[in-house]
């Protein structure tokens, strides 16, 4: 058992009893070595507890302002059209998830007839999911990390902006759309040490009734996770073999990352020792 913090320790309050993996703390933003406080938790723990409570509450529940998001895409160069899944508010598509996974029956008709039988190789999709704090924050700087590795010649549909959306709506998007390929960003579920994490779905010939086992992911999309320019390279290798392969899931294997060692080893030996 840990010792009562002395009098003159000013490492923790007076009265808590630190954990023997207190050095632990500086290399994790998880709940690790918080001590005690008598037989309970010391009020500086209990306090950040409730306050990662509300932060991940407010993220599932908080509305994303699509407009916004739109506006920003624009801004950005980006062709914007808006959607919405089946569910018709939060409290449904919280309740009803296999909602949330399919196109209400307006935007389902609105992006069939746009798409006019035309063929794109990759869509786009930014759902709000379960975190509308992710998406505001980390939608727009992705897709503009995104943007210098898009080939010439890539033919892509408008960004679609969907709202009340589970990760397989981009599914029924990509169909709608003619797309080749159907990329989701989206927010993840929230925890107590990440409220605005992002997540990204890659799903190739898109449809209706995909499982999770024929796409890929990309998870924790946030400067304190994997950083935009690291999610865009890895995003871009599988968006290229996808559309090479023909396939996603579990068949295409990410070797996005012995690709970029080997290059940075060709780059070192073009330039000689330093």
């Amino acid at each position: 058992m840990s010792a009562p913090v002395p009098a003159d320790d000013a490492s923790e309050p007076l009265g808590v009893r630190p954990d023997a993996w207190t050095a632990w703390r500086a290399a994790t933003p998880a709940r690790v070595a918080l001590g005690r406080a008598g037989s309970g938790l010391p009020t500086r723990a209990l306090l950040d507890f409730g306050w990662a409570h509300a932060m991940a509450r407010d993220a599932i529940h908080t509305p994303l302002d699509a407009e916004a998001l739109a506006s920003q895409l624009q801004q950005a160069g980006w062709s914007v059209v808006h959607a919405h899944s089946a569910a018709a508010d939060r409290m449904d598509y919280l309740r009803r998830p296999d909602l949330g996974r399919q196109l209400c029956a307006e935007s389902a008709q609105r992006l069939s007839t746009m798409a006019e039988g035309a063929r794109v190789d990759l869509c786009f999709v930014v759902g709000d999911g379960l975190s509308s704090l992710a998406v505001a924050r980390h939608a727009v700087p992705l897709l503009e990390a995104v943007k210098p590795h898009l080939d010439a010649g890539l033919r892509l549909a408008p960004v679609v902006v969907a709202t009340q959306a589970r990760v397989a709506l981009a599914d029924d998007v990509g169909e709608r759309l003619g797309a080749r390929l159907a990329v989701m960003l989206i927010g993840e579920r929230p925890g107590l040490s990440s409220p605005d994490s992002l997540g990204v779905y890659i799903s190739h010939a898109p449809r209706r009734g995909l499982s999770d086992a024929q796409r890929n992911c990309i998870s924790n999309v946030r400067p304190e996770g994997l950083g935009y320019d690291a999610a865009a390279f890895k995003l871009m290798w599988l968006v290229r073999e996808a559309l090479r392969r023909g396939l996603t899931g579990v068949a295409l294997k990410d070797e996005s990352d012995r690709k970029r060692v080997t290059g940075s080893e060709a780059a070192r030996r073009v330039q000689g020792p330093e």
